[in-house]
């Protein structure tokens, strides 16, 4: 026998399936049942036995019926003609005996999303929000909130809101919680509409009276209705400090609450409320209160712990006294993960004080010491932030970093120069003496802005350095191999060096200022280099009045986003809006940009285009911003006259949208000139008499002579370098 044989073909599992479906027998009807349920999990198309399934629909077994409802919903949309084979099945379940299959057919009703059966659903749904059984009256609540969202008129044709409006006095706390959370929606999609007025029927305003019944069922829904109740108390607009301070009483106990969500949505209520609170002695209470249950968040699986995080940052930024007494609770553990490190950093900043910064240094300094070298990274930043923030602390951080560059770990020296530069323009003229440890360490710099920050320090401190320009020198051999930041720094060091002291470094400003001017290719540093060097030529006292201009120490900002936005956000606390800490409409909802929008937007820059190409045409004559010239430019015509300049062919092709080339609309503006990268850059004007450009400093040359004249610019040549016309 050959083991290798080909089985004989299967005609499939869908076909086997059918057939199980059809079975006489119920035990395999439903155990077909679930292996399409199985698969439909799994992401397996079973569409196909949609009339099988279909005819499961009659069962007096809930499991089963619970089964097909569940795989209606999903197919319904790919079966729309079939579903109202259903129509009926549903009709007789929201009437029978068992309130939990009348709350499952109505539930089922409201899920297909399919325009053929939504006429079928007012009839049941008018006798469910009746219904005896508060299941049934909770599950038609929210029934209504998904017919609002397909079909409006249909909602408010039959007063289902006017009914949702009476079943917030429910005796039931769950049927309230399930119908503010059903209005709370409502409101949601009507007010997305552009058109739609405070009048709306469909706009939810919650009202005294409103707000008694919400307080009541407060402490007796499930959490789930508790974060519906507490985002429609935070909604509310008190009418007097007095109320305000009534619903931060009955708030307070939330706080006692096992779920987060609670926890956070009842901090949302009370930091909204208490605005209208003027007793201080009040506010202090809820904030003492408040502390608590934020530091008991701190015990929950990471994920849970980064939200809480990131709220009680926020909250810190606006409340700094919430928990100024709870750092302790922030420093991190050995197997958090980096996300909540990096969180636990900030908040022990912010919470850094004159009492506890020695607790907190200790902390660090044991941060700095681990292998992940991000965590490290940061935890040596947080050393200088203290320092800056805290003026009393300031010594022992810088302290704390010499131990660290002591330790002569590559990164930990590099990010402790970055800290120090920090420190250096936080507090100038107070820690010189650290100044020769950090350039002994120049060798283990390797990263660019450990360089620069270097480089800062040096140029700043040149005069109090005596071999400060031995050290740039190692700077300005390699100034072309180095990123950009760095030459900026080399670049401005130096000439700080020089002007304090020109007498030995007239030869090293020469060489780094023809080389910017030269060799650099960032237009960044070949500008810096050309304006020192005109400073420089044209008058020394300007320069040291810009270069070594006095600079207004730095401070730690207290916030981290606007004060406007603090405020919006603070209303957002437990939503998405509070942990991204952006407002919620640049996310979802009409933050968010289609493919329609983006079609229209780029037809809207179109016309935006052309609008704004005849305006800059139309008043080109009346003023051109390139003519540096004394002489007084031609006549132009101005006005409506100016439009000729329409006529040439790179605006006319713009304005028709032919146009290839992104210049175009340049190009016709300034001319018809062509821009061709052949045209060489023309040399600056002067002979080598006027080469003395910096007055007494030793006669060191300049490429520009400050005393040649500006020259009109010729038709042959409109390309000259500007600089020319210095």
């Amino acid at each position: 026998m050959n083991v290798f044989s080909r089985a004989a073909p299967k005609k499939g599992e869908n076909f086997e399936l059918r057939a199980d479906l059809n079975s006489e027998y119920r035990d395999k009807r439903k155990d077909a049942i679930k292996k399409v349920i199985a698969n439909m999990t799994v992401g397996k198309d079973v569409s196909g036995l949609f009339p099988d399934v279909l005819k499961n629909m009659q069962t007096e077994d809930i499991e089963q019926k619970k089964l097909v409802y569940l795989y209606l919903i999903n197919y319904a949309k790919t079966q729309p003609d079939l579903v109202i084979l259903a129509v009926n099945t549903f009709v007789k379940d929201s009437d029978d005996h068992n309130p939990l299959i009348r709350a499952l057919a109505i539930r089922t009703m409201g899920c297909i999303r399919v325009e053929k059966i939504i006429d079928y659903i007012a009839g049941p749904l008018q006798k469910s929000l009746h219904d005896e059984n508060p299941y049934v009256r909770k599950t038609a609540a929210l029934c209504v909130a998904k017919l609002y969202d397909l079909k409006p008129e249909l909602v408010l044709e039959n007063g289902f809101l006017e009914q949702l409006h009476e079943m917030i006095s429910d005796s039931n706390p769950m049927v309230v919680a399930n119908t503010i959370t059903a209005l709370a929606d409502i409101h949601t999609s009507a007010t997305s509409q552009p058109s739609t007025s405070s009048s709306d029927p469909a706009v939810f305003t919650v009202t005294p009276t409103i707000l008694n019944k919400l307080l009541i069922a407060l402490n007796e829904c499930s959490e789930w209705g508790r974060v519906a109740i507490l985002s429609a108390l935070a909604r509310y607009e008190a009418q007097d400090e007095k109320e305000s301070e009534h619903i931060c009483e009955r708030v307070v106990p939330q706080f006692q609450h096992v779920n987060g969500s609670v926890v956070l949505g009842a901090v949302r209520v009370i930091m909204i409320h208490m605005r209208k609170v003027k007793r201080e002695d009040f506010n202090k209470q809820l904030i003492r209160k408040m502390a608590p249950p934020l530091v008991t968040l701190l015990s929950s699986p990471p994920e849970v712990q980064w939200i809480a995080l990131r709220n009680i940052n926020l909250l810190l930024q606006k409340r700094s006294d919430i928990l100024s007494n709870e750092m302790r609770v922030f420093f991190c553990k050995y197997n958090d993960p980096l996300y909540v490190k990096v969180e636990k950093l900030d908040i022990m900043v912010r919470l850094a004080n004159e009492h506890n910064v020695d607790a907190l240094l200790s902390e660090l300094k044991e941060y700095a010491s681990e292998v992940d070298v991000d965590f490290v990274r940061r935890s040596i930043k947080a050393i200088g932030q203290a320092a800056v923030k805290i003026e009393a602390g300031a010594e022992r951080c810088v302290n704390v970093l010499l131990d660290l560059i002591a330790t002569r770990v590559s990164y930990v020296v590099q990010e402790a120069v970055v800290v120090m530069k920090d420190i250096f323009r936080r507090y100038p003229m107070t820690y010189e003496g650290v100044i020769p440890t950090l350039c002994a360490n120049l060798e283990e710099l390797d990263e660019p802005e450990a360089k620069a920050s270097l480089i800062w320090i040096i140029g700043e401190y040149a005069n109090k350095i005596d071999n400060a320009d031995e050290l740039l020198n190692i700077f300005v051999e390699t100034f072309t191999e180095e990123s950009y930041s760095v030459q900026l720094q080399t670049l401005t060091a130096v000439v700080k060096l020089f002007l304090f002291k020109p007498d030995t470094s007239q030869g090293l400003v020469q060489r780094i200022l023809n080389t910017a001017t030269k060799d650099c290719d960032s237009p960044d540093v070949r500008d810096r280099a050309y304006i020192y060097w005109r400073l420089l030529s044209t008058d020394p006292g300007a320069a040291k009045s810009v270069v070594l201009a006095h600079r207004p120490p730095i401070s730690l900002p207290r916030t981290t986003v606007a004060p406007a936005l603090l405020n919006e956000l603070i209303g957002e606390v437990s939503s998405l809006a509070s942990v991204y800490q952006k407002p919620a409409a640049t996310f979802i909802g009409q933050g968010r940009v289609g493919a329609e929008a983006m079609q229209r937007r780029g037809a809207d820059l179109a016309d935006s285009a052309k609008t704004a190409l005849q305006t800059v045409a139309a008043g080109q004559a009346s003023e051109n911003l390139l003519d540096f010239d004394d002489e007084p430019a031609a006549e132009q015509p101005t006005g409506l006259a100016a439009t000729q300049v329409l006529q040439q062919p790179a605006a006319k092709n713009l304005l028709s949208g032919t146009s290839t080339n992104p210049l175009d609309d340049l190009v016709s503006i300034f001319g018809s000139s062509s821009l061709s990268p052949s045209v060489p850059l023309a040399a600056p004007a002067g002979g080598a008499a006027a080469l003395d450009p910096f007055h007494g400093f030793g006669g060191v040359v300049s490429p520009i002579s400050p005393a040649a004249p500006a020259q009109p610019a010729s038709a042959s040549n409109q390309q000259e370098d500007l600089l020319g016309l210095f």
